[in-house]
């Protein structure tokens, strides 16, 4: 079947001419790879290589998926189209072009765009969205990917990604699109005038919001020295912008600086990998600055360096997170500013120290799937009732949200509230790090980390759906000899515990597995939605750092051994 598709592409008289000679040079395992199946979307909206093919990222899969959200927007009435539509998009290989596309393709269905003139962060997508009211948005970005890849985020007139409810009516309407190829897009001049640009005004009105989350404007900066990198992409600008307006000490990395789609001077792009690092590093010696903030490409997450004890020490998102929680809680309790029923939000892959830390300062903590969309519902949910109010949101994936006007990941807030705690702190003559280790030493000693198998294409795929099957069939009665005294599946929502099973509530179904040992660490199992990974978190907990280390080692291994 894939073959006879990859004919009818390459043959097909609207075929964009740019991917034809790709097409015709492609081996058989490529042409199975590009066509065994549709590209999907996953728990940030549809991601994947760049390339011609049914299950690529192209201009033809782009139109299809637009097609789909065009008809879910018309379907909703008159008023849906006229609020339209804001469109953003990053540094990625045609990110720009696909933006461009979309607002024109929307417009031959007589729905109105907001397209950013050039590239911006998603958070400030979600913004805009706002901003001007939109019915929804759609972001053009693959995030931390590697170059390879680009995609493609659908947000609802909130500002958040669309849920499996709503997703599930776009994508109803885009599998029953049988010719991807046959769409068009021509417009008339009526249709061209509903198309506006936007730019500098939004960015204006994000900034005012992004500094009013400060907590302590006042303090002393000119003792804390920042180096800050981009990765080549959004967060140039507006990072840079903000620690301007604030008064900050900062160095950039001018070599990342530049919004390079082949990430040209960077290992990775990926702030959950250390090769992140490694030039802001450089000029964190040469500088001695006392913490190093970098950006993923489309500026939702942010990875922190910290100088201590004359190194610099990388930190996990749980551990950013936690510090983060650690400030903001304290700083609100002591300004009399917590609001009386707080709550926040992390993930069922989220480890439990920063839950521990909002316990303390009396914040229930609520958990979500993995997928800020989640998390920017719930916000929705008690923004309505008041029942609670919100005061944090953050993901183990180096994400988090301080000031609910935007529902998405923001990495220009997380920076400037990094850079305040970090300030503070150090005025106090601490580092993040030793706040961390105060942290531990009160609320238990956590090693959070993940490792991720990576098995690409068809075989790959149908290997990672067999590991979680076997997982999920013959749940392990204990791991490294630690006994497993619970397991929770969210897709067949069902908890075993005491050889009892109950029904798992509270959530959409999702390929999920999580392993709950008789020490009070965790571990969980998960297919990635945007990469061909299959992912392993562990929360593992021990009578010291040193010995959390070592078991995290250990069962890293049982469960290598388990998978083999």
């Amino acid at each position: 079947m894939s073959k006879e598709i990859y004919e009818t592409w390459l043959h097909h008289p609207n075929l964009d001419p740019s991917y034809k000679d790709v097409l015709a040079n492609m081996s058989e395992q490529e042409i199975n790879d590009a066509f065994y199946t549709t590209i999907a979307f996953g728990t940030a909206g549809m991601r994947g290589l760049l390339g011609p093919g049914t299950n690529r990222i192209n201009l033809h899969t782009i139109r299809k998926a637009n097609v789909g959200f065009a008809q879910y927007i018309c379907a909703q009435g008159e008023d849906a189209k006229q609020r339209g539509i804001a469109i953003a998009y990053d540094n990625r290989h045609m990110s720009k072009e696909f933006a461009l596309d979309s607002a024109r393709l929307l417009a031959t269905y007589g729905i109105r765009s907001y397209v950013f003139e050039s590239l911006r962060p998603t958070p400030e997508l979600s913004f805009a969205v706002r901003h001007f009211n939109c019915f929804g948005g759609i972001m053009m970005t693959a995030s931390h990917n590697p170059k390879e890849y680009n995609g493609y985020k659908l947000y609802d007139e909130q500002g958040c990604q669309l849920v499996p409810a709503l997703a599930k009516q776009v994508i109803d309407r885009v599998n029953a699109i049988e010719d991807e190829l046959a769409i068009k897009v021509e417009l008339t001049s009526e249709q061209e005038k509903l198309i506006t640009m936007i730019g500098k005004e939004v960015d204006e009105a994000y900034y005012e919001k992004v500094l009013s989350i400060q907590l302590q404007p006042e303090l002393d900066k000119k003792n804390l020295h920042i180096v800050f990198s981009p990765e080549h992409g959004t967060a140039n600008i507006p990072v840079k912008e903000l620690y301007t307006r604030a008064g900050y000490q900062f160095t950039a990395v001018e070599e990342q600086c530049s919004p390079d789609p082949d990430f040209s001077n960077t290992p990775t792009p990926n702030p959950e990998e250390k090769g992140a690092y490694e030039m802001a590093i450089q000029y964190a010696k040469r500088n001695q600055a006392d913490i190093i903030l970098v950006c993923d490409p489309d500026a939702d997450r942010m990875g922190v360096g910290v100088l201590h004890n004359e190194d610099y020490q990388l930190l996990t998102g749980n551990q950013s997170g936690s510090i983060l929680i650690e400030y903001i809680f304290s700083q609100l309790t002591k300004q009399g500013k917590m609001p009386e029923h707080p709550v926040m939000f992390n993930t069922v892959v989220t480890s439990d120290l920063g839950e521990k830390i909002a316990k303390k300062y009396g914040v229930e903590t609520e958990k979500t799937l993995t997928g800020f969309k989640f998390i920017g519902e719930k916000v929705a949910q008690y923004e309505k009732t008041n029942e609670k109010q919100y005061v944090f949101g953050y993901e183990e994936s180096y994400g988090s949200l301080i000031a609910p006007f935007v529902r998405d990941k923001d990495a220009p807030q997380a920076c400037l509230m990094l850079a305040e705690a970090a300030c503070y702190y150090k005025s106090q003559g601490k580092t993040l790090v030793d706040v961390l280790h105060e942290l531990y030493a009160e609320l238990g000693y956590y090693e959070e980390s993940q490792t991720s198998l990576q098995l690409e294409g068809q075989a790959g795929a149908e290997r990672i759906q067999e590991i979680l099957t076997t997982l999920r069939n013959d749940v392990p009665s204990s791991i490294h000899g630690i006994d497993v005294v619970r397991f929770e599946d969210y897709k067949t929502c069902r908890i075993v515990e005491n050889d009892k099973v109950s029904e798992l509530t509270g959530f959409d179904k999702s390929d999920v597995l999580k392993f709950y040992l008789a020490d009070g660490s965790w571990i969980a199992v998960r297919p990635s939605g945007t990469e061909p990974k299959c992912k392993f978190y562990y929360c593992i907990c021990g009578d010291s750092l040193q010995d959390a280390r070592e078991k995290t080692v250990a069962y890293q291994q049982a469960i290598k051994s388990m998978i083999e």
